[in-house]
């Protein structure tokens, strides 16, 4: 999930809106650990698994949220 914070924190400060989480289909904990932390990120927009041709449940989607200048 470190790897998930830091990614996200580059995407938000570089004003990216939506980005997408290869984590593979396996057991599904790992897209469980994901999921639980996107829940209290207050830099998530929304977050959905993939659609056909995304990835399916091996990829999570991230909405962004726009990021307020100061």
């Amino acid at each position: 999930v470190f790897m998930v914070d830091k990614f996200l924190d580059d995407a938000h400060i570089a004003g990216i809106k939506s980005v997408t989480v290869i984590h593979g289909k396996g057991t599904g904990a790992l897209r469980q650990a994901i999921w639980n932390y996107l829940k209290k990120d207050n830099r998530i927009k929304s977050y959905r698994a993939g659609q056909y041709g995304e990835g399916d449940y091996g990829v999570t989607v991230i909405d962004i949220k726009r990021r307020i200048k100061r």
